[in-house]
């Protein structure tokens, strides 16, 4: 920023050439000691010199425009209000974006990544981590920038992305309606430090008060490459898929709905709600009157469950395999919701029920419907519903996968 300021008379402020002012703390002091040597001025009338009080007050008044002026910039040069230190592209060496497509503002998801292994707990050696993974993302994987909108290092630093407007590339099928953050610099095996939870949590709250994320933001529980979430492997041995009675079996209706994009990342365990069946004949007919509900009342394309189960043991295909569901909101294109029919707050579904479920979600992950490392949630894990009941919760939360 420069100013050209041009003066007349004996003030020895005045200047006979241009005078180039280069930062606003500058201009300030420049503009705070040009008025204290108003008196000097020529051109100000005398009424004006011969008051003192009055030249004080002026001059009191300007300190005073000159202190708000100085904090106005400090906000703008610290716009996070020092809540987080961010760290712009051009700190940490970002070369230019090629990204062009803007995000829809405020986005109802948040992604949380994790990359751990890139050990960094002072910010030049975190400012290298992300300088190599934007050169990777662009060089190897052919995307227009680092994948991710913010990158939260161990050091406690924030580093930017591809910042708060702008698509990242972070996670399929959400690009386009979330903000990806990723945590980077931790030891393999090991959380991210308190410093950078800390920076996270305030960034988040950030995003959330300045417009960029909404206060209603749903975050899946899938955390890429944190390798603390994949289970231990005590899976379950390959066995016959069980026993599916088809939609034409029970009677659906016809219907199209959108298909799932690729394998399911999680299982959600639901219940319906009604009253149970243990005779296959009742649970057809009650299936017939849930895709009926779903369809009539509650406008969804179909029975909103990917399959369902009954106290006969039997598994009834809701939308199937490869169809999106309606049960869950923000998972119904990375998960399959399996609904046991019934009521089961007090009481569990039986074994035959129980069992039924596991060897089909062991039949989805070996037919490739599932991907291997997927997690297991109850419906109220994600929603806020009383679904799949505290009785079923409680003997879920002890298979395979399961996270709370």
């Amino acid at each position: 920023m420069w100013l050209v300021i041009r003066t007349k008379g004996n003030s020895p402020w005045s200047v006979s050439s241009e005078c180039f002012l280069d930062s606003p703390k500058m201009l300030l002091w420049f503009l705070f000691f040009f008025i204290l040597d108003l008196q000097h001025c020529v051109d100000i009338p005398s009424s004006l010199i011969s008051n003192e009080n009055k030249m004080a007050s002026i001059a009191n008044d300007f300190k005073n425009w000159i202190n708000n002026i100085t904090l106005l910039i400090r906000k703008v040069k610290k716009p996070y209000g020092g809540s987080f230190q961010m760290i712009p592209r051009s700190e940490w060496g970002a070369v230019p974006s090629d990204c062009s497509i803007q995000l829809r503002t405020p986005v109802p998801f948040l992604i949380i990544h994790h990359l751990p292994g890139q050990e960094c707990e002072e910010k030049g050696t975190c400012q290298q981590r992300v300088k190599g993974l934007q050169e990777l993302h662009i060089k190897t994987n052919g995307w227009c920038d680092v994948a991710y909108n913010f990158l939260i290092g161990d050091d406690g630093n924030v580093y930017e992305g591809v910042g708060w407007t702008t698509r990242g590339t972070h996670t399929v099928g959400y690009n386009n309606k979330s903000l990806g953050f990723a945590f980077v610099g931790s030891k393999a095996g090991r959380s991210p430090s308190a410093a950078s939870l800390a920076a996270a949590e305030k960034l988040t709250s950030f995003a959330v008060s300045n417009g960029y994320l909404s206060p209603k933001y749903i975050q899946p529980l899938f955390v890429q490459s944190e390798s603390c979430l994949v289970s231990p492997k005590n899976e379950v041995s390959k066995k016959e898929c069980p026993d599916i009675i088809s939609r034409s079996s029970w009677g659906s209706q016809e219907t199209y709905c959108s298909k799932l994009p690729g394998p399911a990342k999680y299982v959600i365990i639901i219940h319906t709600a009604g009253s149970p069946c243990n005779v296959t004949e009742e649970c057809k007919i009650m299936v017939q009157n849930i895709q009926s509900y779903h369809i009539d009342k509650m406008k969804f394309c179909d029975i909103g469950y990917n399959f369902l189960i009954g106290e006969d043991g039997r598994v009834y295909e809701g939308v199937g395999w490869d169809t999106e569901g309606a049960h869950t909101y923000g998972y119904n294109d990375i998960g399959l919701g399996i609904a046991f029919i019934g009521l089961f707050t007090e009481i569990s579904p039986n074994e035959a029920a129980l069992n039924a479920a596991q060897n089909l979600i062991q039949c989805a992950v070996d037919k490739g419907y599932l991907i291997p490392d997927y997690l297991l949630v109850g419906h109220s894990d994600v929603v806020n519903v009383v679904s799949p009941g505290q009785a079923l919760y409680d003997k879920i939360k002890n298979w395979p996968h399961f996270k709370h």
